[in-house]
């Protein structure tokens, strides 16, 4: 992705002045603190590629991203521009303040080893999964199992359907689109890169993504 392509975009930050750039390879895990005032860019380089999010008060991780709350006080089903992301605890996490990407799910979670083999057979228990991704990243900061709750899927398409379920389908998301947050307090922010290859948000092709991060602006 080329620092032009993101400028014709109309974002208020340029690759050339982020402090931090790193593509996350297919389905890998990572993780970054974001301090109050940041912009975090998600982008997804290739289109159709779903990245599970969570996020967590970098200073006491038993305080984390609700999306049950974030849900209700909107009054939406899905994250989009303007969402402000709140925490257990009903404060604000993050807003999102630009999005390429369409309407994000925060309800359907993230796929497991044990979800994988319900849904699509016992073959695929032992394909990598991204509650097993958050579980290994997690780690790194002294968490377990027990802390990983549900999750943001940026970029992944899932419409409610008239009997109420929810349907995964082909992502809308083009290669370049992207969703830019800016940190309401300091969060670590841990992603799974999704795996999946039994169902189409990804269009059964994992691929990279980017992440950037800018440091508060001036004024």
């Amino acid at each position: 992705m080329t620092q032009s392509a993101f400028a014709c975009t109309g974002a208020s930050v340029l690759p050339a002045d982020a402090i931090y750039d790193f593509e996350i390879p297919a389905e890998a895990p990572w993780s970054r603190i974001i301090r109050k005032g940041q912009t975090l860019r998600i982008v997804d380089s290739y289109g159709q590629q779903a990245v599970d999010t969570l996020f967590y008060n970098a200073h006491d991780f038993g305080e984390r991203y609700s999306g049950q709350d974030t849900l209700r006080e909107q009054g939406m089903a899905y994250v989009d521009t303007g969402t402000v992301l709140l925490s257990t605890e009903g404060r604000p996490m993050l807003r999102v303040v630009a999005n390429t990407g369409g309407a994000h799910d925060t309800s359907a979670g993230a796929c497991s080893c044990e979800s994988n083999t319900v849904r699509f057979g016992h073959h695929t228990k032992y394909l990598h999964a991204c509650r097993e991704n958050f579980v290994l990243e997690v780690s790194k900061y002294g968490m377990t199992k027990r802390d990983v709750v549900p999750n943001i899927n940026f970029f992944m398409n899932v419409p409610i359907e008239p009997s109420g379920d929810l349907a995964i389908v082909d992502g809308m998301s083009k290669p370049g689109d992207y969703v830019e947050l800016v940190a309401l307090m300091d969060v670590l922010c841990v992603i799974s890169n999704c795996p999946q290859i039994n169902n189409p948000c990804n269009g059964f092709n994992p691929t990279p993504v980017r992440v950037l991060v800018w440091d508060a602006l001036e004024g």
